[in-house]
């Protein structure tokens, strides 16, 4: 779907810069720009981090192919290398001889014996030219090995670093993969706890009812201490019964009477 937007979005460029010029190619271009953009800004970021972990496991034929290169070019420079010893000790020996055969003939001696046969000076001279030139040509031959050798070694050593810095990176964007698999799912659970979003009113209205009645509590059980602190103090005076004060004023009024008791009599009679 993305490659046939992009596809139809060049079509479309292309004609608007044949009829109509460049001035409104810019125009064209921002507005692909945007619909990319819009496009790429759709894409579910899990769905990304599953491709680039996708492309990171891509690298893993790159890195074995260049393992194997790598592992083949060793077994070059180590043939290199014993190729390049061995000449180094043919070149020594041949070098030995020479000198000697240049001493022999620096003796003075017009015979000498070699390996049981007898040769002139002549004959011994004409040798020590030719082993001489040989010589010089091997010598040539192990510089140019050694030259080559040490091409072939630093190479191999900037390959290995390659490939080390390679299977780093490829270490590291692994885990910055992991580092942002883990960012997603705290925004997951972030959003999912943001949906629940609870009417605690009812909460903090049974709150302050329950503090307002223990408050109330907390009053009356004050006052009923102060009370009682005040109840149990001893009486200094005797208190008077209501009941006697009731009956002393009876008396009192209807003894204060008698006229009143004895015109209540008559009228009985």
């Amino acid at each position: 779907m993305v490659k046939k937007t992009l596809f139809l979005g060049a079509a479309a460029l292309l004609l608007v810069a044949l009829f109509f010029g460049r001035s409104a190619v810019s125009y064209v271009t921002t507005a692909v720009d945007r619909v990319q953009d819009q496009v790429k800004g759709n894409v579910p970021i899990k769905f990304e981090i599953d491709r680039a972990r996708g492309m990171i496991k891509n690298l893993e034929p790159e890195v074995e192919r260049n393992m194997h290169l790598i592992a083949r070019e060793e077994v070059e420079v180590a043939k290199l290398q014993r190729e390049l010893q061995q000449n180094e000790k043919q070149l020594a020996r041949s070098r030995d001889e020479i000198l000697r055969l240049k001493g022999d003939l620096e003796s003075g001696n017009t015979q000498f014996v070699y390996a049981g046969r007898s040769y002139t000076s002549f004959e011994v001279k004409a040798d020590l030219a030719n082993r001489f030139q040989h010589h010089k040509t091997a010598e040539a031959t192990v510089d140019q090995l050694q030259k080559i050798l040490n091409a072939r070694e630093n190479g191999l050593k900037a390959a290995r670093e390659k490939l080390e810095g390679m299977l780093a990176s490829k270490r590291q964007l692994a885990v910055e993969i992991e580092n942002l698999e883990a960012r997603l799912k705290m925004v997951e659970v972030a959003q999912t706890t943001s949906q629940f979003n609870f009417d605690d009113s009812q909460l903090a209205r049974t709150r302050d009812l329950i503090n307002d009645i223990g408050t109330r509590l907390e009053v009356t059980e004050k006052m009923m201490s102060q009370h009682v602190q005040l109840s149990d103090r001893i009486p200094l005076d005797a208190e008077e019964s209501d009941t006697e004060n009731v009956l002393d004023a009876v008396t009192r009024h209807f003894n204060d009477q008698p006229e009143s008791a004895s015109l209540v009599e008559t009228q009985t009679h």
